[in-house]
């Protein structure tokens, strides 16, 4: 049950920073054709990817500790024996699941403070849709705040991977090793 959950996991922490570097690449592809043939961009496809590509991180740290291809240093726990690298891994996997509940807050008390301002390069454009389909919630789009949200999403996202990653570790049974 748990591997099972370990591997949907994964795949959907990888869905969502594929979806998010598809959007990227698509946008910065159409405003760079829009540019040269048509000799302007749409005034969004400048920061919109900005906002896409720490969505895409954010879904990519999740599956980076799902899959343990984070960044690691093991100069010194190569050094323990068997026991203690697999205690100190599952110490490394619960001060993992405190940074992102840390990042979550973190966001939560940045949109507090700024999520109602401008994102200068989309609110226009949001409002003006806002208007055109009498949808008031699109303006929202608009400001700051929604993808701040990034770090919200991130944190708990963070918080979930490493915690399944530890009991995952704590329920499979070590490697004999032979000497």
């Amino acid at each position: 049950m748990l591997l099972r959950v370990h591997r949907y996991l994964t795949a959907a922490f990888a869905l969502g920073a594929s979806l998010c570097m598809a959007a990227i690449f698509l946008i910065v592809l159409i405003n760079s054709l829009r540019r040269y043939f048509m000799g302007r961009s749409w005034p969004w496809g400048e920061e919109l990817p900005v906002y896409l590509a720490i969505y895409g991180v954010m879904f990519g740290i999740s599956m980076a500790v799902m899959q343990e291809r984070h960044i690691a240093f093991r100069i010194l726990t190569d050094f323990l024996s068997p026991r203690l690298q697999r205690m100190t891994a599952l110490a490394v996997d619960l001060m993992t699941v405190a940074v992102g509940i840390i990042l979550a807050r973190s966001g939560l008390l940045l949109i507090e403070s700024r999520g109602a301002r401008d994102a200068s390069g989309l609110v226009t454009t949001m409002r003006g849709l806002s208007r055109d389909f009498d949808m008031p919630w699109i303006a929202q789009l608009g400001t700051l705040g929604p993808w701040q949200f990034a770090l919200v999403i991130g944190g708990v996202m963070l918080s979930i991977a490493a915690c399944i990653q530890f009991l995952t570790r704590l329920f499979t049974p070590a490697p004999e090793v032979t000497p």
